[in-house]
This record gives structure tokens, sequence and C-alpha cells, in this order.
């Protein structure tokens, strides 16, 4: 794309989603958090052209993740940059302006959250290092600023809006968000400030079963538990009377344990993330973020055993075929008038259940679009509709196939029955559309 040619990413007037000038833009993240401190140049532009292949549009990175022991070199304990140093630095910006001229924006989060709730970084020195964000960034298109990272707004809350106002001030026109901890939004916290352009919710990695795990990143009793239904996120971000953007910047990552912390309970897979994807973004999502146990953390096997059991090394997990399909969503959400649409269970008169069995429908003016996760039947209800008939097709979210099945009459009613594959998941997308499909 270049440096000359981004148009301005900005929400759109309504406050529901993101726009590039007056053209809808869609957000498919993907989650490499370690990429600044562990990858060389040439492996960060085998990532990023990957990445630009599979339709991602978005790089969710952190500046500063932990700081190495004192006395430590450039690379501590052998694997990570020393993130402390003005070359480190030039080095981020370096790698910044090679994302951009592939066309990705950068999702830069300062410092993990872990820092700041530390005191390292605190209301003594936030001041200086958002400066020195701001200088160090400057005149770069595509850098997002998301603060936080896996924490409670509530345990940095004053240094998190310090730190926003002012690279917001030096730069009003870059967008500001935070990523909060498991299973929280930023909007609990945050709703209400005038620099927060987003929200960003982490719907996290555990089953309907494990809310409490006894474990660090247990909730607070106040922090309602949705489980699986990320879905319930979003709605509940786009009830308040100030409406912002807001989409899940951290399912269930593919090849992780469900849970997060037992290798031996099952891994989540590329079907759990087409859950992920569907459900939020027919729920009114502006977009996803999706994520890879060993990207994440860039591990090779060289380092030894990784975190959370992470069983293959990124270069492999490059492959991983959740991060291939996710690209298909991406491509139907545009092909229709999605922003200008909203979530329509009303028109379902069957077949709507609890969790696995959930029936996502979302519609506007000339199309309407299902997901079902399970293949079960459904039934519509298009009285709402009037005019020419919809053509009918259901899409594969696996291979983006489409299998055209007719056409459907506006103002009728009808039921839908996807097809029932013998092995594997079993997710479909119906889409009903008028004009060709």
């Amino acid at each position: 794309m270049g440096m000359g040619t981004w148009k301005k990413l900005h929400v759109s007037a309504d406050g529901r989603y993101l726009q590039e000038g007056d053209d809808p833009f869609f957000w498919l993240g993907d989650t490499a958090w370690l990429m600044l401190q562990k990858l060389t140049e040439e492996e960060i532009r085998l990532y990023l052209e990957n990445r630009k292949a599979k339709g991602f549009n978005v790089v969710q990175t952190v500046l500063v993740h932990s700081l190495p022991e004192r006395g430590a070199g450039e690379q501590t304990d052998g694997r990570m940059r020393n993130p402390v140093t003005g070359e480190y630095f030039a080095f981020c910006r370096r790698m910044t302006e090679m994302a951009a001229d592939m066309g990705l924006y950068m999702g830069l989060l300062p410092c993990w959250g872990s820092v700041i709730k530390s005191g390292i970084v605190n209301l003594s020195n936030v001041e200086r290092y958002a400066e020195y964000l701001g200088e160090t960034f400057r005149g770069l298109p595509n850098v997002i600023w998301i603060l936080g990272g896996d924490i409670r707004g509530d345990d940095v809350y004053q240094a998190a809006c310090r730190e926003a106002e002012i690279l917001k001030r030096r730069d009003p026109e870059r967008l500001v968000g935070f990523h909060p901890f498991g299973r929280t939004s930023s909007s609990l916290w945050f709703q209400g400030e005038s620099w927060l352009d987003f929200n960003m919710f982490q719907s996290g990695h555990r089953r309907y079963d494990q809310q409490n795990l006894g474990e660090w990143d247990d909730n607070k009793p106040k922090e309602e538990f949705f489980g699986e239904d990320n879905w319930r996120y979003v709605l509940r971000d786009l009830s308040y009377d100030t409406k912002k953007p807001t989409l899940d910047g951290e399912p269930s990552y593919e090849g992780i344990p469900q849970g997060l912390h037992d290798p031996g309970e099952p891994y989540w897979n590329d079907a759990d993330v087409r859950r992920y994807a569907y459900w939020s973004v027919l729920a009114g999502a502006c977009g996803f973020t999706y994520g890879h146990n060993a990207i994440m953390q860039f591990y090779t096997k060289a380092e030894g055993p990784g975190a959370y059991g992470v069983r293959e090394e990124w270069r492999d997990a490059l492959h991983a075929p959740g991060s291939g399909q996710l690209r298909f969503l991406k491509e139907l959400v545009e092909s229709v008038d999605w922003q200008r649409g909203r979530p329509m269970e009303e028109l379902l008169t069957y077949g709507q259940k609890e969790r696995y069995h959930r029936i996502a429908v979302f519609g506007g003016a000339d199309y309407v679009i299902c997901y079902t996760y399970c293949g079960d039947e459904f039934g519509l209800d298009l009285g709402a509709f009037s005019g020419e008939s919809f053509q009918v097709a259901w899409m594969d979210p696996q291979s983006g196939a489409y299998s055209p099945a007719g056409t459907v009459e506006a103002g009728t009613k009808a039921v839908f029955r996807p097809l029932r594959r013998e092995h594997g998941a079993n997710d479909w997308v119906l889409v009903l559309r008028r004009g060709a499909i």
C-alpha cells in the first residue's frame, strides 16, 4: 500500500463500526504478542507476508512484554531482545514501516499489563514513555494503540488514562483501545472515556464448565461469566447509550488447552475458532482477532518447554487451518451492506437453542446470514421483507465454497436443513441474498 496512500481509519457515524475513509473496515486481527521481541527482521517479514496472504489486516503485538534482568545483553535469556534501548525501538519502527508497506495495521501495546501493575511503568514515568512512543512512531499511518494487556482496567486505571490522553494529544487521528483481562471488556471501566475509540473484550480460553479453576486468571464475582457465549459481550457492549465499536480481541486460541492451564484437557481447534468468529461478528462486532498458541509466543523447540502446553513451532503453526478460514467470513460480510445490518434473531420461527446449538442471524435490507455450529435445522420468517425473492446458498466456512440452493420468496416462511457431514465439524453458513451470490 505504501506510506502515502492510507485513508484515515475512524469510527463510523453511528458508533458501531470502523471505516477507512468512506469505506467499511472489517478488523481481521492476529495475535503476535512477542513478535518484536523474539523474531529477526526476515522472520517478521515471513510472518507478515503469510498473514497478509490470508486476509489479515491488523497485527496485535507488544512493545515491552517484560524487562530483562539487570546487566542482561541484547538478547535476554538468549531469545528476548532488551526492550529498553533506542536501538530496539528503532527496530520496532522499521518493522511497523514494513507492515505499512504490506498494507497491514499494527495494533501496538505500549507494554503488557503486568509491567504497569507491578509499578515499573507508573504515574511518575508513564508520561515520558507515552511522549517517547508518540515521537518514535510519529508519521506512521498504520499504528493503532492498544493499551492494557491481559489486565483489569481498575488495576491500571489512572496510568492507562494518562497514557492514552498523551497518545491522543500527540496524534488525535490514531485509534486507541484497551486489551483487558480474560472474560472482561474494556467497556467495564473505560466506556465513558473520550480517548477510548473502540471496545475490545477477551472472551478467553475456558469452556462453559470452567468458570472457577483456582488459577490466577479466575474472575472477580462482579465480572459476569458467559462461558463460550462470546456473542453476549458484543450485545452488552453495544447496549450502552454511548455506542463504540467492539470486537473479540482474544478468543480461544487454536492449539491451546481448553481452560488454558492443563495440557491434559482437549485443545481448541479451527472449528472453535470459526464458532467464536461467526457468533461475535453476526452479533454486531466490528471484526475479530484470531490467535494461535505457538504464534502468540513464537515458540521454537530450542527453547525447551513452552507456555500453555504448546505443541508445535511457530513456523509450522503459520499453516494451521483456522488461520486460513477466517478470510471467508471477512469476504462474506464485505460482500453485503453489513454496516447497515443488525442481528435479526427475531426471524427464527424455531430451532434456536442454547450453547453450541445457537443459531446466529444477521441481516440487512437485501440479505440474511445465518450460522449454525452444529448443523441444526431451523426456520425463518421472511414476512418483514417484500419485493424480489432471495437467492439461497450454503457456504462451507471451512473452504469458503458456496453451494446454490434455489430461491425463497420474500414475505414467506421457510425451513432450512444443512447437509450433515460424516466426519469433522458440522458448521454451516446460510446466505440469502437478492441478486447473484
